[in-house]
Protein backbone atom coordinates (compact mmCIF):
# COMPACT_ATOMS: atom_id res chain seq x y z
CA UNK A 1 0.00 0.00 0.00
CA UNK A 2 1.18 3.71 -0.84
CA UNK A 3 1.30 6.28 1.69
CA UNK A 4 -0.74 8.27 -0.90
CA UNK A 5 -3.95 5.74 -1.12
CA UNK A 6 -4.43 6.63 2.78
CA UNK A 7 -5.29 10.10 1.90
CA UNK A 8 -9.15 10.63 2.55
CA UNK A 9 -9.58 7.85 3.93
CA UNK A 10 -10.15 7.02 7.90
CA UNK A 11 -7.17 6.23 9.49
CA UNK A 12 -5.38 5.43 12.59
CA UNK A 13 -2.23 4.49 14.41
CA UNK A 14 -2.65 1.96 17.29
CA UNK A 15 0.92 2.01 19.03
CA UNK A 16 3.22 5.14 19.70
CA UNK A 17 6.64 3.31 20.11
CA UNK A 18 9.21 3.75 17.68
CA UNK A 19 7.32 2.07 15.09
CA UNK A 20 4.26 4.14 15.45
CA UNK A 21 6.29 7.54 15.82
CA UNK A 22 8.17 6.82 12.58
CA UNK A 23 4.66 5.59 10.69
CA UNK A 24 3.28 9.33 12.14
CA UNK A 25 6.46 11.57 11.18
CA UNK A 26 6.43 9.67 7.83
CA UNK A 27 2.17 10.29 7.01
CA UNK A 28 2.38 14.10 8.03
CA UNK A 29 5.67 14.53 5.74
CA UNK A 30 3.59 12.83 2.62
CA UNK A 31 -0.34 14.26 3.98
CA UNK A 32 0.11 17.10 5.98
CA UNK A 33 -3.45 17.91 6.17
CA UNK A 34 -4.93 13.84 7.16
CA UNK A 35 -6.80 13.48 9.88
CA UNK A 36 -5.06 10.91 12.24
CA UNK A 37 -6.05 9.28 15.21
CA UNK A 38 -3.30 7.83 17.18
CA UNK A 39 -3.69 4.76 20.08
CA UNK A 40 -1.30 5.47 22.91
CA UNK A 41 -1.05 5.19 26.20
CA UNK A 42 -1.12 8.29 28.93
CA UNK A 43 2.60 8.98 29.07
CA UNK A 44 3.13 9.14 24.85
CA UNK A 45 -0.19 11.09 24.47
CA UNK A 46 1.55 13.93 26.11
CA UNK A 47 4.21 14.31 23.44
CA UNK A 48 1.86 13.91 20.83
CA UNK A 49 -0.41 17.16 22.47
CA UNK A 50 3.03 18.91 22.54
CA UNK A 51 3.02 18.81 18.47
CA UNK A 52 -0.02 20.98 18.61
CA UNK A 53 -1.15 19.41 15.06
CA UNK A 54 -5.22 20.03 14.89
CA UNK A 55 -5.62 17.21 12.84
CA UNK A 56 -4.68 14.49 15.38
CA UNK A 57 -6.78 13.10 17.56
CA UNK A 58 -5.59 10.95 20.66
CA UNK A 59 -7.18 8.00 22.56
CA UNK A 60 -5.74 6.23 25.30
CA UNK A 61 -8.07 3.68 25.53
CA UNK A 62 -8.76 0.97 22.77
CA UNK A 63 -11.26 -1.83 21.82
CA UNK A 64 -12.75 -3.47 19.30
CA UNK A 65 -15.19 -0.66 18.47
CA UNK A 66 -13.00 2.38 18.37
CA UNK A 67 -10.62 0.29 15.88
CA UNK A 68 -14.27 -0.47 13.65
CA UNK A 69 -14.42 3.07 12.86
CA UNK A 70 -11.45 3.38 10.78
CA UNK A 71 -10.57 1.46 7.34
CA UNK A 72 -7.25 1.27 7.77
CA UNK A 73 -5.24 0.84 11.17
CA UNK A 74 -1.38 1.03 11.16
CA UNK A 75 -0.13 -0.79 14.23
CA UNK A 76 2.97 -1.02 15.60
CA UNK A 77 4.85 -5.07 15.47
CA UNK A 78 3.57 -6.17 18.77
CA UNK A 79 0.28 -6.09 18.62
CA UNK A 80 -1.12 -9.37 17.64
CA UNK A 81 -4.03 -9.61 14.76
CA UNK A 82 -5.16 -12.91 16.05
CA UNK A 83 -6.31 -11.59 18.88
CA UNK A 84 -8.90 -9.31 20.28
CA UNK A 85 -9.78 -6.25 19.78
CA UNK A 86 -7.50 -6.47 16.50
CA UNK A 87 -9.81 -9.45 15.27
CA UNK A 88 -13.14 -7.73 16.55
CA UNK A 89 -12.36 -4.52 14.36
CA UNK A 90 -11.19 -6.85 11.24
CA UNK A 91 -14.56 -8.45 11.47
CA UNK A 92 -16.17 -5.55 10.47
CA UNK A 93 -14.07 -4.63 8.12
CA UNK A 94 -10.74 -2.68 9.68
CA UNK A 95 -8.19 -3.14 7.52
CA UNK A 96 -4.87 -3.69 9.46
CA UNK A 97 -1.25 -2.70 8.25
CA UNK A 98 2.15 -2.22 9.79
CA UNK A 99 4.57 0.57 8.73
CA UNK A 100 6.55 -2.45 6.78
CA UNK A 101 3.67 -2.74 4.18
CA UNK A 102 4.15 1.16 3.70
CA UNK A 103 7.47 1.42 3.22
CA UNK A 104 7.48 -1.56 0.61
CA UNK A 105 4.72 0.25 -1.15
CA UNK A 106 6.71 3.06 -1.39
CA UNK A 107 9.87 1.49 -2.63
CA UNK A 108 8.75 -1.50 -5.16
CA UNK A 109 11.70 -2.59 -6.92
CA UNK A 110 14.95 -1.38 -4.44
CA UNK A 111 17.74 -3.73 -4.40
CA UNK A 112 16.86 -5.53 -0.85
CA UNK A 113 17.78 -8.64 1.00
CA UNK A 114 15.00 -8.98 3.21
CA UNK A 115 16.67 -11.50 6.32
CA UNK A 116 14.43 -13.90 8.83
CA UNK A 117 14.55 -16.57 11.17
CA UNK A 118 14.30 -17.63 15.15
CA UNK A 119 17.75 -16.76 15.78
CA UNK A 120 20.86 -15.00 14.22
CA UNK A 121 18.31 -12.63 11.85
CA UNK A 122 20.73 -9.38 13.19
CA UNK A 123 24.12 -10.85 13.12
CA UNK A 124 22.94 -11.75 9.37
CA UNK A 125 21.83 -8.85 8.08
CA UNK A 126 24.45 -6.48 10.21
CA UNK A 127 27.05 -8.81 8.27
CA UNK A 128 25.42 -8.05 4.72
CA UNK A 129 25.65 -4.37 5.33
CA UNK A 130 29.16 -5.08 5.94
CA UNK A 131 30.26 -7.58 3.29
CA UNK A 132 28.14 -4.84 0.90
CA UNK A 133 29.42 -1.60 2.42
CA UNK A 134 33.14 -3.58 2.19
CA UNK A 135 32.35 -3.61 -1.66
CA UNK A 136 31.85 -0.13 -2.03
CA UNK A 137 28.00 0.10 -2.06
CA UNK A 138 26.11 2.37 -0.38
CA UNK A 139 23.76 0.31 1.66
CA UNK A 140 20.84 0.96 4.49
CA UNK A 141 20.53 -1.65 7.70
CA UNK A 142 17.32 -1.33 8.86
CA UNK A 143 14.28 -3.00 10.28
CA UNK A 144 13.57 -4.59 13.48
CA UNK A 145 17.44 -4.86 13.89
CA UNK A 146 16.66 -0.98 15.43
CA UNK A 147 15.77 1.06 12.87
CA UNK A 148 12.16 1.44 11.40
CA UNK A 149 12.01 0.90 8.00
CA UNK A 150 9.98 4.11 7.11
CA UNK A 151 12.31 6.30 9.10
CA UNK A 152 14.56 6.02 6.03
CA UNK A 153 11.74 6.34 3.80
CA UNK A 154 12.91 9.53 1.58
CA UNK A 155 16.26 9.09 2.59
CA UNK A 156 18.66 11.65 -0.25
CA UNK A 157 20.86 9.93 -2.19
CA UNK A 158 19.27 6.82 -1.91
CA UNK A 159 21.14 3.81 -1.01
CA UNK A 160 22.32 1.01 -3.48
CA UNK A 161 21.21 -1.56 -1.52
CA UNK A 162 18.72 -2.35 1.61
CA UNK A 163 19.78 -4.97 4.26
CA UNK A 164 16.14 -5.62 6.34
CA UNK A 165 15.94 -7.10 9.02
CA UNK A 166 12.52 -8.59 9.71
CA UNK A 167 10.21 -9.99 12.83
CA UNK A 168 8.07 -13.12 12.55
CA UNK A 169 5.71 -10.21 13.13
CA UNK A 170 6.59 -8.29 9.91
CA UNK A 171 7.33 -11.14 7.31
CA UNK A 172 3.70 -10.97 5.68
CA UNK A 173 4.24 -7.25 5.15
CA UNK A 174 7.55 -8.21 2.42
CA UNK A 175 6.72 -8.05 -1.12
CA UNK A 176 9.13 -8.95 -3.69
CA UNK A 177 12.21 -8.88 -2.30
CA UNK A 178 15.14 -9.55 -4.48
CA UNK A 179 16.64 -11.90 -1.95
CA UNK A 180 14.90 -13.52 1.39
CA UNK A 181 17.19 -15.16 3.66
CA UNK A 182 15.40 -17.64 5.81
CA UNK A 183 17.95 -18.94 8.44
CA UNK A 184 16.49 -21.17 11.24
CA UNK A 185 13.19 -22.59 12.80
CA UNK A 186 12.64 -22.67 16.91
CA UNK A 187 9.23 -22.10 18.35
CA UNK A 188 9.19 -18.29 19.86
CA UNK A 189 6.17 -15.60 19.83
CA UNK A 190 3.31 -18.19 20.38
CA UNK A 191 1.54 -15.71 22.57
CA UNK A 192 1.70 -13.52 19.42
CA UNK A 193 1.03 -16.38 16.61
CA UNK A 194 -1.43 -17.82 18.92
CA UNK A 195 0.39 -21.80 17.45
CA UNK A 196 3.29 -22.63 16.57
CA UNK A 197 2.01 -23.74 13.24
CA UNK A 198 1.22 -20.27 12.54
CA UNK A 199 4.56 -18.92 13.76
CA UNK A 200 6.23 -20.81 10.81
CA UNK A 201 3.56 -19.52 8.28
CA UNK A 202 3.98 -16.42 9.07
CA UNK A 203 7.86 -16.30 9.11
CA UNK A 204 7.75 -18.60 5.63
CA UNK A 205 5.10 -15.89 4.05
CA UNK A 206 8.72 -14.26 3.61
CA UNK A 207 9.20 -16.88 0.62
CA UNK A 208 5.80 -18.34 0.35
CA UNK A 209 3.83 -15.26 0.33
CA UNK A 210 6.21 -12.42 -0.74
CA UNK A 211 7.76 -14.20 -3.84
CA UNK A 212 10.94 -13.15 -3.93
CA UNK A 213 13.44 -13.54 -6.73
CA UNK A 214 15.72 -15.70 -5.50
CA UNK A 215 15.27 -17.30 -1.67
CA UNK A 216 18.59 -18.21 0.34
CA UNK A 217 17.38 -20.55 2.45
CA UNK A 218 19.47 -23.10 5.27
CA UNK A 219 19.98 -26.65 4.00
CA UNK A 220 20.49 -27.95 7.97
CA UNK A 221 17.11 -26.79 8.81
CA UNK A 222 14.45 -29.61 7.74
CA UNK A 223 11.79 -27.15 7.43
CA UNK A 224 13.50 -25.22 4.73
CA UNK A 225 14.31 -28.23 3.04
CA UNK A 226 10.85 -29.73 2.33
CA UNK A 227 9.63 -26.29 1.62
CA UNK A 228 7.58 -25.19 -1.37
CA UNK A 229 8.63 -22.15 -3.04
CA UNK A 230 6.51 -19.73 -5.70
CA UNK A 231 7.50 -20.95 -9.68
CA UNK A 232 9.31 -17.85 -10.19
CA UNK A 233 11.46 -18.11 -7.25
CA UNK A 234 15.08 -19.26 -7.47
CA UNK A 235 16.25 -20.87 -4.15
CA UNK A 236 20.00 -21.24 -3.33
CA UNK A 237 21.30 -22.92 -0.21
CA UNK A 238 24.04 -22.74 2.64
CA UNK A 239 24.79 -25.05 5.20
CA UNK A 240 25.39 -27.14 1.90
CA UNK A 241 28.71 -28.94 0.53
CA UNK A 242 27.84 -26.87 -3.25
CA UNK A 243 27.38 -24.12 -1.46
CA UNK A 244 28.88 -21.25 1.69
CA UNK A 245 29.25 -24.02 4.14
CA UNK A 246 31.53 -25.21 7.15
CA UNK A 247 33.79 -27.56 7.53
CA UNK A 248 35.20 -27.67 11.03
CA UNK A 249 35.86 -24.05 11.84
CA UNK A 250 37.10 -23.66 7.90
CA UNK A 251 34.78 -21.97 5.35
CA UNK A 252 33.96 -23.16 1.99
CA UNK A 253 32.44 -22.06 -0.88
CA UNK A 254 31.61 -25.66 -2.61
CA UNK A 255 35.01 -27.09 -3.40
CA UNK A 256 36.68 -24.13 -2.97
CA UNK A 257 38.65 -23.36 1.04
CA UNK A 258 38.03 -19.69 1.16
CA UNK A 259 39.37 -19.24 5.18
CA UNK A 260 40.05 -20.51 8.65
CA UNK A 261 36.91 -18.39 10.85
CA UNK A 262 38.44 -18.97 13.68
CA UNK A 263 39.90 -15.06 13.98
CA UNK A 264 36.38 -14.07 12.76
CA UNK A 265 34.65 -11.54 15.40
CA UNK A 266 32.06 -14.39 15.81
CA UNK A 267 31.99 -16.08 18.52
CA UNK A 268 30.25 -20.16 18.05
CA UNK A 269 29.84 -21.58 15.27
CA UNK A 270 26.02 -20.40 15.05
CA UNK A 271 27.58 -17.06 14.15
CA UNK A 272 29.57 -18.41 11.38
CA UNK A 273 26.95 -19.93 10.22
CA UNK A 274 25.61 -16.41 9.82
CA UNK A 275 28.41 -15.28 7.57
CA UNK A 276 27.67 -18.50 5.50
CA UNK A 277 23.89 -17.24 4.96
CA UNK A 278 25.35 -13.75 4.90
CA UNK A 279 27.86 -14.29 1.81
CA UNK A 280 25.41 -16.63 0.09
CA UNK A 281 22.61 -13.46 -0.06
CA UNK A 282 25.55 -11.08 -1.64
CA UNK A 283 26.28 -13.61 -4.11
CA UNK A 284 22.90 -13.54 -5.11
CA UNK A 285 23.17 -9.91 -5.73
CA UNK A 286 25.82 -10.71 -8.32
CA UNK A 287 28.95 -9.59 -6.23
CA UNK A 288 32.14 -11.91 -5.77
CA UNK A 289 31.46 -13.38 -2.16
CA UNK A 290 34.39 -14.97 -2.09
CA UNK A 291 36.82 -11.69 -2.38
CA UNK A 292 34.32 -9.98 0.08
CA UNK A 293 34.45 -13.09 2.86
CA UNK A 294 37.92 -11.36 4.06
CA UNK A 295 36.22 -8.31 5.21
CA UNK A 296 34.45 -10.17 7.49
CA UNK A 297 37.32 -9.98 9.77
CA UNK A 298 36.43 -6.37 9.99
CA UNK A 299 33.03 -6.73 11.84
CA UNK A 300 31.72 -5.36 14.53
CA UNK A 301 29.76 -7.53 16.82
CA UNK A 302 26.26 -6.44 17.94
CA UNK A 303 25.54 -5.48 20.98
CA UNK A 304 23.75 -8.59 23.98
CA UNK A 305 24.80 -11.07 21.31
CA UNK A 306 27.29 -13.61 23.51
CA UNK A 307 28.91 -9.81 24.41
CA UNK A 308 31.79 -9.84 26.83
CA UNK A 309 31.45 -6.95 29.11
CA UNK A 310 35.04 -7.88 30.29
CA UNK A 311 36.13 -9.33 33.59
CA UNK A 312 35.85 -8.20 37.60
CA UNK A 313 38.01 -10.41 39.92
CA UNK A 314 39.16 -13.00 37.23
CA UNK A 315 35.28 -13.43 36.87
CA UNK A 316 34.25 -13.07 32.78
CA UNK A 317 30.86 -11.32 32.29
CA UNK A 318 28.94 -12.37 28.56
CA UNK A 319 26.07 -10.70 28.34
CA UNK A 320 23.54 -12.51 26.13
CA UNK A 321 20.34 -10.66 26.34
CA UNK A 322 19.05 -11.20 22.92
CA UNK A 323 18.57 -14.86 23.76
CA UNK A 324 14.73 -15.76 23.84
CA UNK A 325 14.71 -19.43 23.31
CA UNK A 326 16.27 -22.18 25.41
CA UNK A 327 18.19 -23.62 21.37
CA UNK A 328 19.75 -19.77 21.73
CA UNK A 329 20.94 -20.71 25.19
CA UNK A 330 22.10 -23.87 24.28
CA UNK A 331 23.99 -22.46 21.90
CA UNK A 332 25.92 -19.69 23.60
CA UNK A 333 26.50 -22.71 25.93
CA UNK A 334 28.43 -24.05 23.25
CA UNK A 335 30.65 -21.22 23.22
CA UNK A 336 32.10 -21.62 26.59
CA UNK A 337 32.69 -25.15 26.73
CA UNK A 338 35.74 -26.37 28.88
CA UNK A 339 35.36 -23.63 30.88
CA UNK A 340 33.27 -23.18 34.61
CA UNK A 341 29.93 -21.63 33.81
CA UNK A 342 27.27 -20.15 35.30
CA UNK A 343 23.87 -19.81 33.29
CA UNK A 344 21.33 -17.40 34.04
CA UNK A 345 18.04 -18.21 32.63
CA UNK A 346 14.16 -17.40 32.50
CA UNK A 347 12.20 -14.17 32.02
CA UNK A 348 8.60 -14.19 30.49
CA UNK A 349 6.75 -17.38 30.43
CA UNK A 350 5.01 -18.23 26.99
CA UNK A 351 4.40 -21.54 27.14
CA UNK A 352 7.41 -22.67 25.58
CA UNK A 353 9.12 -26.16 26.09
CA UNK A 354 12.28 -26.55 27.69
CA UNK A 355 12.44 -30.66 27.26
CA UNK A 356 15.29 -29.72 24.74
CA UNK A 357 17.08 -27.70 27.05
CA UNK A 358 16.59 -30.26 30.22
CA UNK A 359 18.03 -33.16 27.92
CA UNK A 360 21.39 -30.90 27.04
CA UNK A 361 21.74 -30.85 31.19
CA UNK A 362 22.22 -34.94 31.59
CA UNK A 363 24.61 -34.76 29.55
CA UNK A 364 26.98 -31.45 29.33
CA UNK A 365 25.79 -29.16 32.16
CA UNK A 366 27.54 -25.66 33.18
CA UNK A 367 28.61 -25.97 36.78
CA UNK A 368 25.74 -24.31 37.45
CA UNK A 369 21.96 -22.61 36.73
CA UNK A 370 20.43 -19.77 37.82
CA UNK A 371 16.76 -19.57 36.95
CA UNK A 372 15.15 -15.95 37.26
CA UNK A 373 11.64 -14.56 35.93
CA UNK A 374 8.24 -15.53 35.65
CA UNK A 375 9.09 -18.56 34.23
CA UNK A 376 11.86 -19.34 36.39
CA UNK A 377 10.00 -21.48 38.75
CA UNK A 378 8.88 -23.66 35.89
CA UNK A 379 12.20 -24.30 34.47
CA UNK A 380 13.60 -25.06 37.98
CA UNK A 381 10.88 -27.84 38.43
CA UNK A 382 11.80 -29.17 35.41
CA UNK A 383 15.63 -29.17 36.22
CA UNK A 384 15.71 -30.23 39.75
CA UNK A 385 15.47 -33.94 39.16
CA UNK A 386 18.68 -33.58 36.97
CA UNK A 387 20.63 -31.47 39.36
CA UNK A 388 20.61 -34.04 42.08
CA UNK A 389 23.76 -36.38 42.87
CA UNK A 390 25.67 -32.76 41.83
CA UNK A 391 25.92 -32.77 37.80
CA UNK A 392 25.28 -29.53 38.31
CA UNK A 393 24.30 -27.08 40.83
CA UNK A 394 21.17 -25.23 40.98
CA UNK A 395 19.82 -22.33 42.23
CA UNK A 396 16.92 -19.43 42.18
CA UNK A 397 16.61 -15.95 42.33
CA UNK A 398 14.01 -13.66 42.10
CA UNK A 399 15.62 -10.51 40.22
CA UNK A 400 18.37 -10.44 38.08
CA UNK A 401 20.67 -8.80 40.78
CA UNK A 402 20.49 -11.52 42.72
CA UNK A 403 21.07 -14.11 39.83
CA UNK A 404 24.10 -12.19 39.27
CA UNK A 405 25.17 -12.18 42.93
CA UNK A 406 24.44 -15.96 43.21
CA UNK A 407 26.76 -16.77 40.50
CA UNK A 408 29.50 -15.01 41.12
CA UNK A 409 29.32 -16.44 44.77
CA UNK A 410 29.69 -20.04 43.35
CA UNK A 411 31.97 -19.11 40.81
CA UNK A 412 34.87 -17.90 43.01
CA UNK A 413 37.89 -17.67 41.97
CA UNK A 414 37.70 -17.75 38.18
CA UNK A 415 34.32 -18.77 35.64
CA UNK A 416 31.81 -17.38 33.02
CA UNK A 417 28.47 -15.31 34.17
CA UNK A 418 26.49 -15.99 31.16
CA UNK A 419 23.08 -13.94 30.52
CA UNK A 420 21.54 -16.20 28.24
CA UNK A 421 17.81 -15.98 29.34
CA UNK A 422 16.28 -18.28 26.78
CA UNK A 423 13.36 -16.19 27.03
CA UNK A 424 11.80 -12.59 26.64
CA UNK A 425 12.42 -9.58 28.82
CA UNK A 426 8.97 -8.30 29.11
CA UNK A 427 7.27 -6.98 31.26
CA UNK A 428 10.08 -7.00 33.56
CA UNK A 429 12.14 -4.62 31.10
CA UNK A 430 11.33 -2.36 27.97
CA UNK A 431 13.28 -5.24 25.66
CA UNK A 432 16.40 -7.12 25.78
CA UNK A 433 18.49 -3.68 25.54
CA UNK A 434 17.16 -2.40 28.49
CA UNK A 435 17.88 -6.14 30.24
CA UNK A 436 21.30 -6.63 28.74
CA UNK A 437 22.00 -2.87 30.38
CA UNK A 438 20.46 -4.05 33.94
CA UNK A 439 23.07 -6.92 33.51
CA UNK A 440 25.86 -4.76 33.06
CA UNK A 441 25.10 -2.58 36.01
CA UNK A 442 24.58 -5.51 37.88
CA UNK A 443 27.80 -6.90 37.14
CA UNK A 444 29.70 -3.30 37.34
CA UNK A 445 30.07 -2.06 33.46
CA UNK A 446 28.93 1.00 32.30
CA UNK A 447 25.93 -0.08 30.47
CA UNK A 448 25.72 3.39 27.95
CA UNK A 449 28.89 2.15 26.71
CA UNK A 450 27.69 -1.89 25.56
CA UNK A 451 24.07 -0.96 23.37
CA UNK A 452 24.67 0.96 20.49
CA UNK A 453 24.43 -0.68 17.45
CA UNK A 454 26.83 -0.03 14.77
CA UNK A 455 26.07 0.88 11.16
CA UNK A 456 22.30 1.12 11.54
CA UNK A 457 20.93 3.95 8.55
CA UNK A 458 22.66 4.63 5.75
CA UNK A 459 26.44 4.61 5.06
Amino acid sequence: MRISELEGKRVAIWGYGREGRAALAALRWRLPRQPITVFCSDNEAESIRAMEDPNLTIDTSVDGNKLAAFEIVIKSPGISPYTSPAVDAALQGTRFIGGTALWFGENAGARMVCVTGTKGKSTTTALIAHLLRAGGKRTALAGNIGQPLLELIDVEPPPEYWAIELSSYQTREAVHPQVAVVLNFFPEHLDWHGTEARYFQDKLALVTEGAPRIAVLNAADPRLVGLSVPDTTRVIWFNDADGWHLEDTDLYRGPLLVMDTRRLPLPGRHNRANLCAALAAVEALGLDATWLAQSAFEFKPLPHRLQSLGLRDGIEYVNDSISTTPYASLAALDCFKGRSVALLVGGYDRGVDWGAFADRMVTDAPKLVVTMGQNGPRIHERLKPLAQGGRFGLFEAGELEEAVRIARDRLEPSGVVLLSPGAPSFPRYKDYVDRGRHFARSAGFDPDLISAIPGLGVA
